[in-house]
């Protein structure tokens, strides 16, 4: 019998901080099915009252506390908070600000909204210009600036490379380009395509299981050549013949969250981290 709760995530700005660190932790316990209620901008006493009859009525709706994950910065609202629900509240600044304080022998500034803010200018354009960057730079659509590439992925259509530089574009201010491998590309041996053979060292390869990409391609051209399984199969195995031959380094996405895929390619390919 699996037990059901809810947690909430509660900020005074976006909730992104607290959402991420929250979920991270609730999914160690596999044996509960959370209901997770992100609420951002609880910067008053009013919102805080408000959030409070929320978070009092899914108790007893539920017959057990709620968990609330808070990264309230004003102590008034995280008190105010504290006093008036039946939940088990978890301040995430109370958790490790303190500690922080002591071995740093410095208060804090208690200023909110500092993680996801516009005021460190460069940082903001440079993730602007990262996405901005991708956006132009993708599936081949355009290869004339690679040379501005941290990061071009290749491999056969649908295999998560879009979603991938986004992802490195917005999470981490990476210029990341992706040029599709088409069966084209295969009648010329192990040669690269004249579009990547001037930058071999920025490429990163992705592939997949035949009978995932089967059911992916499935979704967009039913009964097609293109999303036959024996056709998957032929482009994935020509892909990564090319990819070994020409000396790409390449994951298997079938298993693996954009954020999985995404961080090791961060980490093998030994890009540098521009935003945060």
């Amino acid at each position: 019998m699996i037990a059901r709760r809810t947690a909430f995530f509660v900020s005074d700005r976006t909730g992104i901080t607290v959402e991420a660190l929250g979920h991270s932790l609730l999914t160690q316990f596999e044996k509960v099915a959370f209901a997770e209620i992100t609420v951002p901008f609880i910067d008053t006493i009013e919102k805080t009252t408000q959030l409070a009859r929320q978070i009092n009525e899914a108790g007893e709706r539920d017959g057990a506390r709620p968990i609330v994950f808070s990264t309230l910065v004003r102590d008034e609202l995280a008190a105010a908070l504290r006093a008036s629900t039946n939940a088990m509240v978890i301040n995430c600044f109370e958790t490790f600000i303190a500690p922080l304080e002591a071995e740093l022998g410095t208060k804090s500034s208690h200023r909110v909204g500092g993680t996801h803010s516009v005021e460190d200018v460069v940082s903001y354009t440079r993730r602007i210009e990262a996405v901005n960057y991708s956006l132009m730079h993708d599936d081949g659509s355009s290869t004339r600036d690679f040379k501005d590439a941290d990061i071009i992925l290749v491999g056969v259509s649908r295999s998560g490379k879009t979603p991938t530089c986004l992802y490195l574009a917005l999470q981490y201010g990476v210029r990341a380009a992706n040029y599709p491998l088409i069966p084209e590309d295969f009648t010329r041996g192990v040669e690269l395509p004249d579009s990547l053979k001037g930058f071999r060292n920025r490429l990163y390869g992705l592939t997949i299981s035949p009978q995932r990409l089967h059911r992916i391609r499935t979704e967009r051209k039913p009964d097609s050549h293109y999303a036959s399984l024996d056709n998957c199969a032929y482009e994935i195995r020509e892909a990564e013949i090319l990819m070994r031959q020409a000396g790409i380094r390449f994951l298997d996405a079938t298993a693996k969250s954009i954020e999985e895929l995404a961080s090791t390619i961060l980490h093998d390919a030994n890009l540098t981290r521009h935003v945060f």
